[in-house]
């Protein structure tokens, strides 16, 4: 399949009425409902044992027929990213960053043994599904159209071995803002009990099975008033790697940035990237290095971390209020978002929006 495929168009004869996306679009939250279609690609490994993507569709959104053997139900072979798509005030819809999210597909699909993606490929499923769908925007402050690319193995065959035929698909959900309303600092719990992933495992690809394995942790944080977990690396004095499903940044008294670095177990998440580099733009120094929890905690009880957050698609840039490790609390109950935290979130969510200057060339028009 080359680059200047054509995918078919099997478009749906029962959209939802434009009343029925009015009362959505109304208050969409975060991931409830979908649009009326989703892009697919096949691939499958011929007889000769050459393997290619092939019968590229936009069809309406269903469910999906899956035989009982197939390999994402039984070894867990799925990948995933997500993405969000933004009107801009000329009517045009941009996504941002795609390439990053197309290159880190295929890094996540190297380590699921799935096959890689063109990058082609991968712009154009998201261009036919919101050219398709593009009435499921919401145009409210903060809110976008979350777009869900995933790959999974299709092949029914019980054998332990990479699946020889895999589906590729794109859906997308209006979205709210993460938290819901105002920006207001989380609190986090510390996890002591559950790591989110091992040396040697999947912790660097966006898998379904690493935020699964979060999922106890997250319960275990929200019984204990928290919004979020937070992970740490036990058997490296209590490295600080990433919350359930973000990274995290801490600011400090001289304005330098610091955030863990990328060790195998972390997500290079394509926000912190974006951090990284506008933190960078504006002459502050910006970290990447190991830092622990006592670090944390020190560094808050003496005034030389000033500000917390964390980031990730969806949520986009979060303050962070308190850390909760058992009985003990670090940080302030009722601060108030950090100041730094705040600009940077609104000059990045303005260059995704399209009403602050795209300076990197990180924005992708799809419509």
């Amino acid at each position: 399949m080359t680059a200047d495929t054509q995918f078919a168009q099997h478009l749906s004869t029962q959209r939802a009425s434009a009343e029925e996306r009015e009362a959505v679009l109304a208050n969409p939250g975060f991931g409830n409902f979908f649009t009326d279609h989703t892009a697919i690609v096949d691939f499958s490994v011929d007889p000769s044992g050459v393997g290619g993507w092939h019968d590229a569709r936009v069809e309406p959104y269903g469910p999906i027929a899956l035989d009982p053997a197939a390999g994402v139900l039984h070894y867990g072979q799925e990948i995933f990213e997500g993405m969000k798509a933004y009107r801009h005030a000329d009517g045009s819809v941009w996504t941002f960053r795609a390439d990053a999210n197309a290159a880190r597909l295929n890094r996540s699909a190297i380590r699921l043994a799935l096959p890689q993606l063109p990058e082609e490929l991968f712009l154009e499923s998201l261009r036919q599904l919101v050219a398709a769908d593009q009435e499921w925007i919401p145009s409210g402050d903060g809110e976008s159209l979350y777009l869900r690319p995933f790959m999974i193995a299709t092949e029914a065959f019980l054998g332990v071995r990479p699946a020889r035929e895999v589906s590729y698909r794109v859906i997308a959900s209006p979205a709210g803002n993460y938290f819901g309303g105002e920006v207001k600092p989380v609190d986090i719990w510390v996890s002591r009990n559950y790591a989110r992933a091992g040396r040697g495992g999947t912790g660097a690809a966006k898998a379904g099975g690493n935020y699964a394995s979060s999922l106890a942790a997250q319960l275990e944080a929200e019984a204990h008033g928290c919004k979020q977990v937070l992970f740490l690396d036990q058997f490296n004095d209590n490295a600080v790697e990433e919350l359930g499903g973000m990274n995290v940044f801490f600011v400090f008294r001289d304005g330098s940035i610091v955030t863990p670095a990328l060790s195998g177990t972390i997500l290079e998440g394509i926000t912190r990237s974006s951090i990284i580099q506008l933190g960078r733009d504006r002459g502050l120094e910006v970290t990447e290095r190991k830092i622990t929890l006592d670090e944390w905690r020190d560094g808050v009880a003496s005034g030389e971390i000033t500000e917390v957050f964390a980031c990730g698609t969806a949520a986009v840039i979060t303050p962070i209020g308190r850390l909760r490790d058992g009985d003990e609390f670090i940080g302030a109950e009722g601060a108030a978002p950090g100041e730094l935290t705040m600009s940077i979130r609104s000059e990045l969510l303005g260059i995704q929006t399209g009403v602050v200057e795209d300076t990197h060339g990180w924005l992708t028009r799809l419509v």
